[in-house]
C-alpha cells in the first residue's frame, strides 16, 4: 500500500474528532471561562503556576508523549500495518482524547487533584487507596521499561555502510566494532540531551523571572537544540549502558523536586520543538515518498508470526501500542500537571484532546517510517534479535527508519536523519522518566497520608520518596531486559485507563451527567488489560520463574479488582438511592 494513502486517509478521521467529538466531551462538563482555574485561584509558583498556552502545550504533549507514540507502533509494526492503522485511529479519537479530556476536566472541577484523589471522592478511602497503590506500580513499570531502553538507545552504534557514508568521512565521530566501522549515533544524542537539560534553568528563568515573551523563549528554545546537536556532533558521550542509567537515576532524583518552572517545563519546552519538527518532516516525507511510489515493506497482516513472538492480536496490539491510541500515563499528567497550570477552561481541550490527536498522527508518522523505510528483515533483527546477548533497540529501528525515508522522499542524507530521529527520541525518553518519578513522589505523600495519622517527618521529604521510586526503578530495570518489561507496563498502563475512565465514569453520574462515552471505553480496556496481565503469568512469568514480575503483576490484578468493585457497589447505591 502507497504510504501516503494511510495519512491521507486518517487526517480528517483526526481532524472530526478534535472539531465534533471533544465538543461534546467539553459540553458534558460545562466548560466555561469564567471558572477560575486551580492554577489561579491556588497560585503558589511550584505546583500551581498559570501558563502560556503555548508553553504549557508543550509541557503536557512532552510529557504524555514521551518515547510511547514510538516505540509502541515500532515494536507493533510485527503484528502488520493495517491493524495498527485501525487502533491508532479508532482509539486516539474515541477512546484516548475522551479518557484524557475528561480526566482534565474532572481535575479541574475538583481543584487540580489527581486521579487518585477523585477515587477518593467518587469510590471513598479504601478507593484511594487502591487507586494510588496501583498507580505506584504502574508507574514503577513505566519508569523501568523506559531506563533501559534510554541506557541502551544512548549507546546505539550504527555500521557506517547503512548510513550510506564513505569511510572515510570526517563530520561522525566513528569507532571499529568487531571488524565494522561504526558511527556513535547514540554519543550524539547522549551529549544533546546534556546540553538541553544544563540549559533548562536559563530558559526557565527567562520565563518565569524575567517574563520574557513566549515566542522570543522559543527562539532561544530553538537555538538551545541545534547548538545541542552541533555539540554532539562534535563532542559525542560514550559511556557503558549501566553508567547511563545510574547516571539518570541520580538526576531524577533531585529533578523530581525542583520546581517545574526551573528544569523540568522549560527542557519539555525546549524538546518540544524538536517533537514538531519531527512531526512536521515525518507528515511531509511521507506524502513526498507516497507520490514518488514508496510503499509498505512491512506486511499488512502479520498475526501468525507477531502471534509467535509477541501474543495473540488481542490483547496485545492493544498494550503494545498504548500513547498514540490511549495511555493511562496521560491521566496522571493531566491531573498531576496539566490541571495545576491551565489559565482558562477553554485552553484545555486544545491541550488535552489536541495533545492526544497530534500523538496519534505522529504515532501514525512513526508507523510509515518504520513499516515502509526500513526492509522488514532488518527491522526484525534490530527489534526482536535472535542473537543471544543483542538486546531490543526498536528508538534504532525508528531512528534508522526516519533517516531512510528522509533519504528517500526529501534527498537528506540518511546518517542526518538518522541522527535527527534519535535525538526525537531521547529528550522525550528522558521527559518521560523525570516526570513519572515526580508523579510517583507526589503519590508516595499521598499515600503516607493514607496510612499514617502523623506522617513522619522523613516521609514528608521529597527527596526520600523520590529516592524510593527511583531505586525499585534501576533494580526492576537492572534485571529484566525492556520486551520483557514493556508488556507488563502495556498492560498496567491500559489497566491504569481502564480504571480511570471507570472513576470519571462514577463521578459523572453522581452529578446526573451521561457517562456513556467513558463507560464503552472502560469496559473494553478493562478486559483487555486484565486479560494480557493473566496471559503474562500463566505463558511468561510463571514457567520462566521470574518472581519480581510475577509479583508485580499479581498485585495489578488484586488492586484493579478490588476498585472494579467497589465502583460497581458504589452504582449500585447510587441506582437504589
Amino acid at each position: 500500500m502507497n504510504v501516503a494513502l494511510l495519512l491521507i486517509l486518517s487526517l480528517p478521521l483526526f481532524y472530526f474528532g478534535y472539531a465534533v467529538y471533544s465538543k461534546m466531551i467539553a459540553r458534558l462538563f460545562d466548560e466555561n471561562d469564567n471558572n477560575r482555574t486551580p492554577a489561579v485561584a491556588l497560585k503558589d509558583n511550584v505546583d500551581y503556576v498559570p501558563t502560556n498556552p503555548v508553553v504549557l502545550f508543550g509541557h503536557h504533549f512532552s510529557s504524555i508523549a514521551g518515547g510511547g507514540p514510538i516505540i509502541g507502533p515500532t515494536v507493533a509494526v510485527l503484528f502488520g500495518y493495517a491493524p495498527v492503522w485501525l487502533w491508532l485511529v479508532i482509539g486516539s479519537i474515541f477512546i484516548g482524547g475522551a479518557h484524557d479530556l475528561a480526566t482534565l476536566y474532572a481535575s479541574l472541577r475538583e481543584k487540580g487533584k489527581s486521579i487518585a484523589e477523585i477515587a477518593n471522592t467518587s469510590l471513598g478511602r479504601m478507593g484511594f487507596f487502591l487507586f494510588i497503590a496501583f498507580t505506584i506500580i504502574m508507574l514503577l513499570t513505566v519508569t523501568s521499561s523506559f531506563l533501559g531502553l534510554t541506557a541502551t538507545s544512548l549507546t546505539s552504534k550504527v555500521p557506517i555502510e547503512s548510513l550510506h557514508l564513505d569511510p572515510a568521512q570526517t563530520l561522525f565521530k566513528t569507532a571499529i566494532v568487531d571488524g565494522v566501522i561504526n558511527v556513535h549515533i547514540g554519543g550524539i544524542a547522549s551529549m544533546s540531551v546534556i546540553v538541553i537539560t544544563f540549559c533548562s534553568p536559563f530558559l526557565g528563568y527567562l520565563l518565569y523571572k524575567r517574563e520574557i515573551n513566549p515566542y522570543l523563549a522559543s527562539v532561544v528554545a530553538i537555538i538551545v537544540c541545534v547548538v545541542s546537536i552541533v555539540a554532539g556532533l562534535k563532542y559525542p558521550v560514550s559511556l557503558n549502558p549501566v553508567h547511563w542509567m545510574i547516571i539518570i537515576s541520580i538526576y531524577t532524583i533531585f529533578a523530581a523536586g525542583l520546581p517545574v518552572w526551573f528544569v523540568l517545563q522549560p527542557r519539555d519546552f525546549t524538546n518540544s520543538f524538536l517533537l514538531y519538527g519531527g512531526i512536521i518532516v515525518l507528515l511531509v516525507a511521507g506524502i513526498v515518498a507516497g507520490f514518488k511510489g514508496v510503499t509498505m515493506q512491512a506486511p499488512a497482516w502479520n498475526i501468525a508470526q507477531a502471534g509467535a513472538k509477541v501474543g495473540p492480536v488481542w490483547p496485545f496490539l492493544f498494550i503494545t501500542v498504548a500513547c498514540g491510541a490511549i495511555s493511562g500515563f496521560h491521566c496522571l499528567v493531566c491531573g498531576g500537571t496539566t490541571s495545576k497550570q491551565l489559565q482558562k477552561e477553554s485552553d484545555g481541550r486544545r491541550i488535552a484532546y489536541g495533545g492526544m490527536i497530534v500523538e496519534g498522527i505522529f504515532a501514525m508518522c512513526v508507523l510509515i517510517a518504520v513499516g515502509g523505510a526500513l526492509g522488514f528483515t532488518d527491522y526484525c533483527n534490530i527489534v526482536f534479535p535472535s542473537s543471544p546477548g543483542v538486546r531490543s533497540n526498536p528508538i534504532l529501528a525508528f531512528a534508522l527508519s526516519m533517516g531512510l525515508l528522509l533519504h528517500n522522499s526529501l534527498g537528506v542524507q540518511a546518517a542526518i536523519g538518522t541522527i535527527f530521529g534519535i535525538l526525537l527520541v531521547e529528550g522525550f525518553v528522558v521527559t518521560t522518566l523525570d516526570t513519572a518519578v515526580r508523579l510517583n513522589r507526589y503519590l508516595l505523600e499521598e499515600l503516607w497520608q493514607f496510612i499514617f495519622k502523623t506522617v513522619p517527618v522523613l516521609f514528608k521529604t521529597y527527596i526520600f520518596n523520590a529516592l524510593i521510586c527511583v531505586v525499585m526503578m534501576f533494580v526492576l530495570a537492572y534485571y529484566n531486559a525492556f520486551l520483557v518489561i514493556w508488556p507488563l507496563f502495556g498492560s498496567a498502563n491500559q489497566l491504569l485507563a481502564s480504571l480511570a475512565l471507570i472513576v470519571i465514569s462514577v463521578w459523572l453520574i453522581k452529578r446526573g451527567k451521561k457517562a456513556l462515552f467513558s463507560i464503552i471505553p472502560a469496559i473494553f480496556m478493562m478486559a483487555t488489560a486484565i486479560y494480557s496481565l493473566w496471559s503474562l503469568f500463566i505463558n511468561q512469568y510463571l514457567p520462566k520463574k521470574n518472581y519480581m514480575l510475577i509479583t508485580t503483576d499479581i498485585l495489578l490484578i488484586v488492586l484493579a479488582a478490588g476498585v472494579i468493585v467497589l465502583s460497581f457497589r458504589t452504582l449500585k447505591r447510587l441506582k437504589t438511592a
